[in-house]
């Protein structure tokens, strides 16, 4: 549903600073981490060839679920031709976060439900203190995958499921999965050579890339619902952080785009770094997408926090 044209309501309580400084660490050790690695393997485990499958296979399946899965498919930003959308959705599916179907639905019942109850993956509703902030961003990240799916949640897809060939895509997604692992393997052995540059273009192009997909795109779920700014009145605890905004390809401008849900450009101001925007705008140079949503200009002057 496109809340665009509502009545502003009464932003949520900030988070706590607690919340703040929990998130921010959850954010960015992980990526400390993996920088770590890449360092400490530089030269024998890690090399120019493994770190550009890492940043190219990040950017392929990213595109695949931020243009795709999410501008796309889920709130339909944008038309394009058939091609593009399987194209699409075979990169969203290579990005390992289920099949085409069932993550649009969950985020379409997210954004019905959002921080409330029945929200599939809201930080709220975890308890008060550092340890409910702790659980909340466990839920957020990661837990909520293992829960049950809610009854009846295809009911969300009606429309997607009218198409035979994004059901074929949805059920392909075990297929679509080893293929994005099959690839940058592939790659590395032709760019580094043999079995070794294979299994380093598994690791690095494959595994890690998940890994860095999997954190950046959850942070969405649990950082900018935590932390960063409203500048948008909305009805939930969305936000925009800059840091996510970046990583995230434009996603984590979270507050905007809860305002403006069926908006294909999340970054609204000129300094909010939307690559997944600047993507649906190359298509559309090259008429490979139309009819690209964006909020009237009246509604963006709304007054910032």
């Amino acid at each position: 549903m496109d809340h665009s044209h509502e009545t502003p309501i009464a932003i949520p309580a900030t988070a706590p600073l607690s919340s703040k400084i929990v998130t921010l660490a959850a954010v960015i050790i992980p990526f400390l981490g993996l920088l770590a690695a890449i360092v400490s393997l530089w030269g024998w485990a890690c090399g120019w060839g493994a770190l550009v499958l890492l940043i190219v296979m990040y950017l392929l399946t990213g595109f695949g679920i931020t243009v795709g899965f999410h501008r796309l498919f889920t709130h339909q930003s944008f038309e394009t031709n058939r091609v593009v959308k399987f194209i699409f959705g075979i990169l969203g599916s290579m990005a390992v976060q289920g099949s085409l179907l069932k993550w649009v639905a969950l985020h379409r019942l997210h954004h019905q439900h959002s921080d409330e109850e029945h929200d599939p993956h809201s930080p709220a509703h975890h308890g008060d203190g550092i340890l409910g902030v702790l659980k909340g961003l466990w839920h957020a990240q990661i837990g909520w995958l293992f829960k049950k799916d809610p009854p009846d949640l295809l009911r969300y897809v009606k429309d997607l499921r009218k198409s035979a060939m994004l059901r074929t895509v949805s059920a392909l997604f075990p297929v679509w999965v080893a293929v994005g692992l099959l690839v940058p393997t592939l790659l590395g052995w032709f760019i580094m050579g043999g079995w070794q540059g294979a299994f380093l273009g598994l690791v690095w192009g494959g595994l890690a890339r998940i890994f860095l997909v999997h954190h950046v795109t959850w942070s969405i779920n649990s950082v900018c619902h935590l932390w960063g700014q409203q500048p948008y009145p909305v009805a939930d605890q969305s936000r925009n952080n800059f840091i996510v905004g970046v990583l995230a390809l434009g996603e984590g401008w979270h507050n905007n785009h809860h305002a403006f849900p069926t908006s294909a450009r999340h970054g609204l101001r000129w300094w909010q770094v939307d690559m997944s925007y600047y993507l649906i705008r190359t298509l559309a140079f090259l008429r490979l997408a139309w009819n690209v949503k964006q909020p009237k200009l009246q509604l963006l002057t709304v007054s910032s926090r």
